[in-house]
Formats: C-alpha cells, sequence, structure tokens
C-alpha cells in the first residue's frame, strides 16, 4: 500500500537536506516541534495543510513544488505496484520454456505479452 504521508515526508527531508539544514534549523523556523517535524519526514504523522505551508515557507519553497513532486513519486509507486502485481499473478512456470542452466550465461526470460527480461546468471 502506498501511504501518502510517506512520500510527502520524504520529498520534505530531501528539500532540507538539500539547503544543508538540520531539523533543528526547520522546525524553529516553521514553529513546529523537532520531534513532531522529525515523525512528519518519516511518515509517521499526517502533516495538515497549515503545518505543510508552514514548513514549505521555512524551506523557502513553494507548497505546489512539494505537491508535484510528492506527485511524481506517487505515479512512479502506483506504476511499479502495478506491474509488480502484473508480474505477480503471472505463474513463473507459464513463463518459461526450457532453460538449461549454465554458470556465466545469459538467460533471456520472455513472459507472456511483456518485453523479454535479461538475468544474468551468477
Amino acid at each position: 500500500m502506498i501511504l501518502l504521508r510517506r512520500l510527502l515526508g520524504d520529498v520534505l527531508r530531501r528539500q532540507r537536506q538539500r539547503q544543508g539544514r538540520t531539523l533543528r534549523e526547520v522546525s524553529a523556523s516553521a514553529r513546529v516541534s523537532l520531534g513532531y517535524l522529525s515523525e512528519v519526514e518519516r511518515g509517521q504523522k499526517e502533516a495538515s495543510s497549515e503545518l505543510l505551508s508552514a514548513i514549505c515557507d521555512a524551506l523557502d519553497v513553494r507548497m505546489s513544488e512539494v505537491m508535484r513532486e510528492v506527485s511524481d513519486e506517487l505515479s512512479l509507486a502506483e506504476l511499479a505496484q502495478s506491474a509488480a502485481s502484473e508480474v505477480a499473478a503471472v505463474p513463473v512456470r507459464s513463463m518459461l520454456e526450457t532453460v538449461t542452466h549454465v554458470p556465466g550465461t545469459r538467460v533471456t526470460i520472455k513472459p507472456p505479452q511483456a518485453e523479454a527480461v535479461d538475468v544474468v546468471a551468477a
């Protein structure tokens, strides 16, 4: 399951780290407790719109930029989740023809209705 609060926390943390700022600096500027800001960044607490606005102001970044980055990450996470569930739905046995394992050789596995996947045998 994709948690929006985790994605938002990740984006806020990256914004802060790009600026080389500490949690303490941002929490003081945003007038938010250090512990609460830490929990928001770790995706453990939901940020209200007022809190998010204060954090964005403290980071001197537009909320729309933060939300756009969150939206982009959400799209990627949804695609990854969708692809994973599609692959999980296809039995592995039906994806393989006869494969002879020879150490150090490259094996191409062709799942039905998908592009070839290269697997390098160890």
